[in-house]
């Protein structure tokens, strides 16, 4: 299992998604979170198709602190099922990698 990885969230809008962002960054449970406006997303809830813009979330972590990571997003997201996804990280830039551990916490 990789030692890092990308955490896929979606947010209703900027507002929420600095919030988040912000929370994450000062806990120590990423390193840095990419803010993706204007994503559109088209699925199904509760019987009806939806259409809505989304801000994407990329936040860069450490496998160890995803379920930290994930109960703090759930704790403030304001969607009732919130998309919080991780991918791990294969391959990257050393010193990038070497930078991400030493911003996030060793819990």
């Amino acid at each position: 299992m990789s030692e890092y990885m990308i955490v896929y969230i979606t947010t209703p809008n900027m507002k929420r998604a600095r919030k988040i962002a912000k929370l994450l960054v000062e806990e120590k449970l990423a390193a840095c979170v990419n803010l993706i406006k204007g994503m559109e997303s088209l699925y199904e809830w509760k019987g009806k198709l939806r259409q809505e813009e989304e801000v994407l979330m990329l936040v860069k972590t450490r496998q160890k602190l995803f379920a930290t990571l994930q109960e703090k997003v759930l704790s403030i997201h304001s969607y009732d099922v919130p998309c919080i996804v991780g991918f791990p990280l294969t391959e990257g830039n050393e010193s990038y990698l070497n930078w991400l551990k030493e911003q996030t916490s060793d819990a």
